[in-house]
């Protein structure tokens, strides 16, 4: 299905993405960012910290590490603050590239079984579906912040996985 160069290539991918809306909310300004947006989380700011909360769920999950506090509902207000935000998508960002650089492709085999809190039982899929899933997750909802920004009249970040820089910084 993948392997480990694909998770490379999406993990600069999230990143060079959230580098770009960091710079678009940074100009926007907080306000701004909480008040705008009909998405399925309604505002920008609402669907950005959703998207946070969710990567940082699928990373405790493929590291065994402690998973987020709440579960869906509370995931818009993972952050308090812009700047909260911001410092804590960086990390993300970066502990997303560092595991991709270093997973091999043979850790993409098996099941991976977790608790979900949105179906309210154990769940068990396919370890690289999983994967697969978390990189698609990302991008729906840049989609749905993309959508919200330009129907406001911001300039959305370029997006085209095949226009992205293929050397220099993503985070």
């Amino acid at each position: 299905m993948i392997d480990a160069s694909f998770t490379v290539q999406m993990a600069r991918y999230n990143a060079w993405q959230n580098r770009q809306l960091k710079a678009i909310f940074k100009e926007r300004g907080e306000a701004w960012l909480r008040e705008t947006g009909q998405g399925f989380f309604g505002s920008i700011f609402a669907t950005a910290n959703h998207l946070l909360w969710a990567d940082t769920i699928w990373m405790a999950r493929f590291t065994q590490s402690p998973a987020p506090k709440g579960g869906i509902a509370e995931s818009i207000a993972f952050t308090d603050t812009l700047p909260d935000w911001d410092i804590a998508r960086f990390r993300m960002d970066a502990r997303i590239l560092d595991w991709a650089e270093n997973l091999r492709s043979t850790e993409l085999f098996g099941d991976l079984a977790w608790y979900s809190g949105a179906q309210g039982r154990e769940v068990s899929r396919p370890r690289a579906l999983c994967v697969a899933h978390m990189f698609n997750h990302q991008t729906h909802h840049r989609g749905q912040i993309h959508a919200m920004l330009t129907a406001a009249g911001a300039t959305a970040p370029v997006s085209d996985l095949a226009f992205m820089p293929e050397d220099g910084p993503v985070l």
